[in-house]
């Protein structure tokens, strides 16, 4: 069930998962993808993480935002976990250097304005369990 309670958490692990693959990723190349096999299923399963998270936010906060491509995120993770024999190095490679940073600006923004929103519901910024924002 999605419920818009839950939308901060997904953005959450949507930002972790990018951060980390950030972290396998660094001073790294291309190459390494297709010689280091647990670096590869590494960086998949956060790719993963990031479409499934996509997935379970409400449809109301996915049209609210439609400048990011919630669908083809979706749907690249659709394809990691159903057709993963299909997918390339040089396909992740690209998704970590093109789509990646694009998506990592866009959720840190989203989180901010849940944020900014949360602050304003619980008044003086406070935070409290369940409140909606992903406590």
């Amino acid at each position: 069930m999605r419920e818009a309670l839950r939308d901060p958490s997904r953005l959450k692990h949507m930002v972790e998962s990018i951060h980390n693959v950030n972290q396998y990723m660094e001073d790294r190349v291309e190459s390494d993808l297709a010689e280091n096999s647990m670096l590869f299923f590494a960086v998949v399963k956060n790719i993963e993480i990031v479409g499934e998270a996509a997935y379970k936010l409400t449809h109301e906060f996915k049209e609210a935002h439609p400048q990011t491509p919630w669908r083809q995120i979706i749907a690249m993770r659709h394809i990691l976990v159903h057709g993963y024999y299909q997918v390339t190095p040089s396909e992740i490679f690209n998704v970590y250097e093109n789509d990646l940073p694009i998506l990592l600006n866009q959720l840190t923004g989203y989180l901010k304005e849940v944020s900014d929103i949360c602050g304003s519901i619980n008044g003086y910024g406070k935070k409290l369990e369940g409140d909606g924002c992903g406590h």
